[in-house]
């Protein structure tokens, strides 16, 4: 019991210490610890063209991946060269991709790094078009930037727009192309690379080097999660087609396995209380699993499962409830505790949902292709607070919101916003 005991404090004291340090930066897709929840507070509900925007500024370039922050510094990837007139794409030779730097306070471009793309990257069509080449979002700390490419593999900057290092993950493609995005833990850079090799590496964050390698990661577009259980250990969670993952996240041992869904899956791993949910696949599952175990843990650790979910969008937790708005337009809230449905609401959007939802001040904010950013009170009873559009700017929201120091940032095809209340 005293080791318990002390497994928690310990716990408790890092996660403490580090929220503290980084109350400010949201440095991963999903912010900190991928829970898409902000402690800020007196977030601003309506916004427009003129209304609570601190600054707006071009992208060079298109993408779907979100802003992430570190002290006074924004970060982005982008693509371009090919691609981005969809009637007239161009020579995918051409194709560049970006890591773009930002000032938090101006919105003025500090740095704009670009690389050639991999001869393995797909030509650019219907599916590839929902979001381009530049999906998968950066990760960031006070060492570097970090961003994942899909087949055109991994690369390191310094916070100064160095080039770190280099690394490739595989030359597999699928229709979809690449989304997952890499996870910062330790001192390690941990990618799932699912779909470019059946594989997940975690890169040592100074060298480059490969620390550790996972085989059989099957179908899985999703990002991974780093999570506690009861005992205050932390666990890699990985949900993929047919399993859920338990990982050492230091040495990628597996530590255990979870019936899981029977599709691929795209949504990203929340957890809370020692408890991992996951939502995905097609037929929208939904499942609820203690954190802890080892081995199969399909009968003794799995809580509950339900048929609802999303197949792209990832949920958010707030007090006692599961909350996403699914790539079909719509809006779900779950207990955690029973997986009972407590509403499903249909979002006024014509076109999918790609983004997901993220949390702060109590209220939910969420990101619609075509009808710009919802705003619904995060509570089970579904509540519609605002609607915000940009009438200057008809292009596509593909990305997540991140919510940073007060202010709240919303890409679109063509422009990062930053919108603060005024």
């Amino acid at each position: 019991m005293k080791n318990l005991t002390y497994s928690f404090v310990a716990f408790a004291l890092l996660f403490a210490s580090s929220t503290q340090s980084i109350a400010e930066n949201w440095p991963q897709f999903r912010g900190l610890g991928g829970t898409a929840s902000s402690a800020d507070q007196d977030l601003p509900v309506k916004w427009s063209d003129t209304e609570n925007i601190d600054w707006k500024v071009e992208i060079p370039g298109h993408g779907a991946s979100s802003a992430v922050t570190w002290d006074d510094r924004i970060f982005l990837t982008s693509y371009s060269g090919y691609g981005i007139n969809e009637t007239e794409p161009g020579n995918r030779a051409d194709l560049k991709l970006h890591v773009l730097c930002f000032s938090r306070a101006s919105g003025e471009l500090i740095w704009n790094k670009s690389h050639a793309a991999s001869e393995n990257e797909r030509d650019f069509s219907r599916r590839i078009a929902d979001h381009g080449y530049a999906t998968g979002t950066p990760a960031c700390d006070d060492s570097g930037v970090y961003a994942l490419f899909g087949v055109s593999g991994v690369i390191a900057y310094d916070l100064q727009g160095k080039l770190k290092w280099k690394a490739e993950v595989g030359s597999n493609t699928a229709g979809f192309g690449s989304a997952s995005s890499p996870t910062i833990h330790d001192n390690l850079v941990i990618v799932n690379a699912s779909i470019e090799s059946g594989k997940m590496y975690a890169f040592d964050k100074d060298s480059g080097e490969k620390v550790w390698t996972v085989d059989d990661i099957v179908r899985a577009w999703t990002t991974p999660t780093i999570a506690a259980a009861a005992d205050g250990s932390l666990e890699l969670i990985v949900n993929q087609k047919n399993s859920i993952y338990g990982f050492d996240p230091k040495t990628g041992e597996k530590l255990w396995t979870c019936t899981g869904i029977q599709d691929y899956v795209v949504p990203c791993v929340v957890a809370h209380d020692g408890i991992a949910y996951c939502i995905g696949g097609r037929s929208n599952r939904s499942i609820a699993v203690r954190l802890g175990g080892r081995g199969d843990v399909t009968k003794t650790h799995k809580l509950w499962e339900e048929t609802i979910g999303a197949n792209v969008t990832s949920p958010v937790i707030s007090g006692a409830h599961l909350y996403w708005a699914s790539d079909k337009g719509v809006a779900c809230c779950l207990d955690l505790k029973t997986g009972g449905i407590a509403y499903r609401e249909r979002l006024p959007t014509r076109s999918r949902i790609y983004g997901s939802v993220v949390l702060g001040d109590g209220k939910l904010y969420v990101p619609t292709r075509d009808q710009g950013i919802i705003v619904l009170a995060a509570k089970p009873e579904f509540q519609e607070l605002a609607r915000n559009q940009f009438s200057s700017d008809a292009s596509l929201i593909n990305a997540s919101p991140a919510i940073s120091n007060g202010q709240i940032l919303i890409r679109t095809n063509n422009y990062l916003y930053c919108i603060g209340k005024r």
